[in-house]
């Protein structure tokens, strides 16, 4: 009893020593910080950040949109804007703004409505105005970037608007007004044409083509009859830029391109395929949300499905077709780490392909290799939807 009783104290001493000799169990308390903390951006900013307009499919009033520093797989989100209700995003880098287009309900959901487009500052993510929109018009659909465009040199902004009658609201961001609003029977979607205008793709496969005067009301138009093959070659409305030529890919492969430099939208001659390849399940075909896009050197890059079928134009691609208009041929294919919803190409001198996973992920891959590079994790959102890339010093804005 005695030799248990010894044991048991010696045993006991032993682990209070232990137990005091053991650094704490927890970390060193952090510094104080001020609070508030207020920081704020280059106006110039980078070219390999990007804007990520994450759509919040659970929650839609709380859209927001992303700004990631590509580069930094520790940091990569930068700031945030709020982009609420079905808004639409536009970087306006030359007036040093982001503008958002979106509607509020006085009761969260329900209630009365306003439409308004809101002036961020680029440097410090501030709203620093906006212009009400009269009348509960503007179009609230899941975002498509040809609902909301600027035009006049960057000095007007084109809202869509759906009734549903549909119609495109022009706005003065200096004057910070609406100065008309122009009816589109049977047409829609805003791409920015010549100096001061813009062109609507309408239901029978014809083109409208709207000319503005310097006070916003319509100059002119021009209808161009059969651009588009509606049954066996409908187009995905978001098309890529190369300059003031815009480039579209239908639900089947086909390349488009439409020059948009004069007043009046002029299809190019040519059309021409995406490609094939083996492994089809059916076929390949272009699918996502943001299908194309371009780069500085005015290739083309495709999201392409192994599984394209009749009514898959929307499910996501695993791999992305490189294509040279010149050639009228594709000249790569980058294997994706997953099904993507949307890409596109940061104007850097060594450009980047930026991907969005359908699970979130941002995924950053050299675009002329096609190497993965670094992954973002779920920096852009819980429904990371459209890529804008921010342009090069001195470069057009969007």
């Amino acid at each position: 009893m005695r030799s248990h009783a010894l044991a048991l104290v010696l045993s006991a001493s032993l682990a209070g020593t232990a137990l005091a000799a053991s650094p704490p169990a927890y970390p060193a308390p952090l510094p104080e910080e001020p609070i508030p903390a207020v920081d704020t951006l280059p106006r110039q900013w980078p070219a390999s950040w990007v804007l990520v307009h994450d759509f919040h499919f659970a929650s839609i009033v709380d859209g927001r949109v992303y700004v990631l520093d590509t580069t930094s797989p520790e940091r990569p989100v930068r700031g945030m804007i709020r982009a609420s209700q079905f808004a639409n995003m536009l970087l306006a880098a030359p007036r040093g703004e982001v503008l958002t287009s979106e509607t509020f309900y006085s009761r969260l959901s329900r209630g009365e409505r306003t439409d308004a487009v809101t002036i961020w500052d680029m440097a410090t993510l501030e709203p620093k105005g906006e212009i009400v929109m009269p009348g509960g018009k503007r179009q609230q659909s899941v975002t498509y970037p040809q609902l909301f465009q600027l035009t006049n040199g960057g000095k007007w902004a084109l809202v869509a608007n759906f009734t549903p009658a549909q119609s495109v609201s022009v706005l003065d961001l200096d004057a910070r007004k609406v100065v008309s609003e122009i009816d589109l029977p049977g047409c829609a979607q805003i791409y920015p044409t010549g100096t001061r205008g813009f062109t609507s793709l309408c239901a029978d496969g014809s083109l409208l083509s709207i000319a503005l005067g310097p006070d916003g009301q319509v100059a002119s138009s021009k209808t161009v009859e059969k651009v588009q093959d509606i049954d066996r070659h409908p187009l995905f409305s978001t098309p890529a830029w190369v300059g003031q030529t815009a480039w579209f890919v239908s639900f089947y492969g086909q390349v488009q391109g439409f020059d948009m430099s004069g007043p009046v939208a002029k299809p190019l001659p040519g059309a021409f395929s995406v490609g094939t390849a083996e492994g089809g399940a059916p076929e390949w075909r272009p699918g996502g949300w943001q299908v194309i896009t371009s780069d500085a050197r005015g290739l083309l890059y495709v999201l392409m499905s192994p599984n394209g079928r009749e009514g898959s134009h929307k499910d996501g691609g695993s791999e992305v077709w490189v294509l040279d208009t010149a050639k009228k041929a594709r000249v790569a294919r980058i294997a994706l780490r997953g099904v993507a919803a949307a890409i596109s190409v940061t104007r850097e001198a060594v450009p980047h392909l930026i991907v969005a996973r359908g699970d979130g992920e941002i995924d950053v891959h050299d675009a002329a290799t096609g190497a993965f590079v670094r992954g973002l994790g779920r920096a852009g959102g819980a429904n990371p939807i459209l890529i804008t890339p921010v342009p090069a010093a001195g470069g057009p804005g969007q």
